[in-house]
């Protein structure tokens, strides 16, 4: 008798990582945003279209793995274009409204549910093609990237999916943000190269109840303080304990919505496929914790400028005596309603140039920069396949004000 020796199966090849990188230089991309918003202000905010066009080149250029990085097509003028389609249909739906409120007050009661409806399904739908439009913009090693699939489908499901989330008080949104993942990457292509979303919704609640019910402390302090009660009025020291309870949430909100963002990015990143690409990411909330206090930092800044502009200008414009019909002098003045508009005007603006800065470059960067690609290889013979699709999407998305970068 001769026996076969038996040879273990060799263990699987490890698969080839590359990191992704980020090179952009802050100064560049922070006079970039300076001037695009100050050329906002100029033409009554039509040039946000091609700021959103160079905001995006520039991170979509600084943005390299294994040393390629991605080109942006997109204009400036097609944005625009799909705004205006977008105004064509928008403004007639907003007239009508209007009209009908002017008519009957219950007919405009009656037609708020509808509107909202519309608005909500239009505004899903527009997220989708505008994403549509970014990815049949967007080239690397000279093969698109492309989406196909239908607006309004995924729109329906979305607003099924958002009032599954409304009666959970949110404890639907793992599922459904999974769910829509899954259906817009299966529907994104590079070239003949399909994508999936292999992320689940269990998978996200569990990294991210805790912070579900942080977010939630409030509301349930508040509730078992009612039923504790049962109907009484709430004592003195209940309020100072919700009074507390509500003010060390607010001051923990930045660290409780920092820490769940990192667990959602990481997930989300964890979950694209490209064919046999995959990716994962390891970033930390202390990535995002600071870029948040920041924001709130500056906002607080601005606004203390605000307030002094506007002290320092009712006293040059009234002067410093006779302080005791300042409101009424101050309701009245025209100079003084115009040194606010404009004092508001900067407050905007500045913060604009803050929220870009912060929320959009440096999450951009942290977020990329902690991407790491498998089997980039399986991406090396792909052939170039999809049609560019048009910015309706994207008008639309502007003209609600959902629009994405």
């Amino acid at each position: 008798m001769s026996s076969v020796p038996h040879h273990p199966a060799p263990p699987p090849l490890p698969a080839s990582a590359v990191k992704m990188e980020f090179s952009g230089d802050r100064g560049q991309f922070r006079r970039l945003v300076a001037r695009g918003t100050g050329l906002e202000l100029i033409t009554f905010g039509f040039y946000r279209f091609w700021l959103a066009t160079d905001i995006r080149r520039h991170l979509w250029s600084h943005t390299s793995l294994h040393g390629d990085a991605p080109e942006y097509t997109g204009r400036g003028r097609e944005l625009l274009i799909g705004f205006l389609f977008a105004m064509a249909i928008l403004v007639p739906i907003y007239l009508a409204y209007f009209l009908i409120g002017i008519e009957a007050e219950r007919y405009k009661a009656f037609a708020s549910f509808p509107l909202f409806l519309f608005f909500y399904l239009f505004g899903q739908f527009a997220i989708y093609r505008a994403r549509r439009y970014r990815l049949t913009r967007t080239v690397w090693r000279g093969v698109r990237f492309w989406m196909d699939g239908s607006g309004w489908a995924y729109a329906v499901r979305a607003f099924a999916w958002a009032l599954l989330a409304a009666v959970t008080l949110g404890g639907a949104l793992p599922w459904r943000e999974a769910a829509l993942e899954r259906y817009k990457m299966r529907h994104c292509h590079y070239g003949d190269l399909p994508g999936s979303f292999e992320g689940r919704g269990s998978e996200l609640f569990k990294r991210g109840w805790k912070f579900w019910l942080m977010m939630l402390s409030p509301l349930i302090a508040g509730l078992a303080i009612a039923v504790v009660n049962a109907g009484h009025k709430m004592s003195a020291a209940e309020s100072r304990v919700l009074g507390l309870v509500i003010l060390i949430w607010m001051i923990a909100l930045p660290f409780i919505y920092g820490a769940f963002k990192a667990v959602e990015w990481r997930w989300w990143i964890s979950g694209i496929r490209f064919g046999d690409v995959s990716f994962e990411s390891d970033l930390s909330g202390h990535d995002l914790y600071g870029l948040y206090w920041k924001v709130i930092g500056w906002f607080f800044l601005l606004l203390l400028l605000f307030v002094i502009f506007a002290v320092a200008c009712s006293f040059w414009i009234f002067g410093f005596g006779d302080l005791s019909h300042l409101a009424a002098r101050l309701h009245a003045s025209v100079a003084m309603t115009v040194a606010l508009v404009i004092g508001y005007l900067g407050f905007i603006l500045a913060m604009n140039v803050v929220l870009r800065i912060y929320l959009l470059r440096d999450v951009w960067a942290r977020v990329s920069a902690s991407a790491t690609c498998f089997r980039l290889e399986a991406a090396g013979n792909v052939a170039a396949k999809g049609e560019l699709a048009d910015a309706l999407g994207e008008g639309f998305a502007g003209g609600l004000d959902v629009v994405g970068f």
